[in-house]
């Protein structure tokens, strides 16, 4: 072999084992890089009245509504409430005021963003847009015996008695005329809280509702034909609302994904009197005994009403019958009977 080739060879056999021991050391030596943890940075200024959650115009302040919280220094507006300022103010203070602006999650109060109850425009502040105030006169028992506190969601019921055309015991009738009211202040309370800001539960003789105009006058209209009382509603009662609105195509179901617009149409359904779909329950679905209709009037062959005393009286038997009349005379005859 020649020997210029085989020096080649050897210097160039030098050169890859000289970097193989290089490349080693290298990598040898080098670490694997270590993810360092940044610092918590906590906000270095004052604690400041913040909304723990969304609160829409009209929201009745609650124990869960409010809280302090750090916020940076250089972001405070004198306007805020400030937690050992001057100015400053329990959260306990401001149960049963209304919210006047819409306020999002974690944002700050400013003084001027709640009314409390006797200022000045505090019912109407209460009142979501288009809606009416209207007062009922309830019992203990017809008022949830005092459980019925501001902000809760109640059904109207009504039960009456109807008299109809003709002799005998009236109709007693009870009836679901409204569904998911709000109630806005017990007698003249808009807070379930005391002074120390404990539940209180109290004999009241007063509920105000919100309505709509429409049905603030059926309202009306009820308390004159009977007597009214509160059903409370479950918190769990929106889902299912939900659903049957859904189902029934009374609100409009955004198409995209877009959270904003579902929110909307869930405060809708929330907060929406509803007076449709409406039970009723009469004295015979509780009792055997009682009426399953109104007494109606005896009436002639020519359609000219008689005098019910006058009528022999008709035996009732249980179970299936055959009715056979007589010129006036009308007989009952049970279906089997000899």
């Amino acid at each position: 072999m020649d020997v210029k080739k085989i020096i080649l060879l050897i210097g160039a056999l030098a050169i890859a084992a000289v970097t193989a021991v290089m490349a080693r050391n290298m990598f040898a030596g080098a670490s694997a890089p270590t993810a360092a943890a940044a610092p918590v940075v906590e906000a270095a200024g004052p604690e400041v009245l913040v909304a723990t959650r969304a609160l829409p115009v009209g929201t009745i302040i609650d124990a869960e509504a409010l809280r302090y919280q750090a916020w940076p220094k250089g972001l405070v507006q004198p306007a805020y409430f400030i937690k050992g300022a001057e100015g400053s103010v329990d959260p306990a203070d401001l149960l049963g005021t209304v919210v006047r602006n819409e306020i999002t999650a974690g944002q700050p109060l400013t003084q001027g963003a709640l009314i409390k109850p006797g200022e000045r425009g505090f019912l109407a502040a209460a009142l979501g847009p288009g809606m009416r105030a209207v007062t009922v006169a309830v019992s203990t028992t017809s008022s949830v015996a005092g459980f019925v506190f501001p902000g809760d969601r109640v059904d109207l019921v009504l039960t009456q008695e109807v008299p109809g055309g003709g002799e005998g015991a009236p109709l007693k009738a009870s009836e679901t005329i409204l569904r998911n009211v709000r109630v806005l202040a017990t007698d003249q309370r808009t807070s379930a809280q005391d002074a120390e800001g404990k539940p209180q539960v109290k004999n009241i003789s007063t509920v105000t509702l919100e309505a709509t105009p429409k049905i603030a006058e059926k309202i009306a209209v009820a308390q004159t034909i009977g007597s009214l009382s509160l059903s409370l509603r479950s918190i769990a009662d929106n889902t299912a609302e939900l659903e049957r609105a859904i189902a029934a195509g009374e609100v409009n179901v955004p198409e995209a994904e877009d959270p904003k617009a579902e929110r909307r149409m869930l405060l809708e359904v929330a907060s929406k009197p509803l007076d449709t779909n409406t039970t009723f329950t009469v004295g015979a679905d509780v009792s055997r005994f009682q009426r399953s209709s109104v007494p109606a009037k005896a009436a002639q062959a020519n359609g000219s009403a008689v005098d019910s005393s006058k009528i022999p009286a008709v035996t009732v038997h249980m179970g299936p019958s055959v009715r056979v009349a007589r010129g006036n005379n009308v007989t009952v005859v049970p279906v089997g009977a000899k």
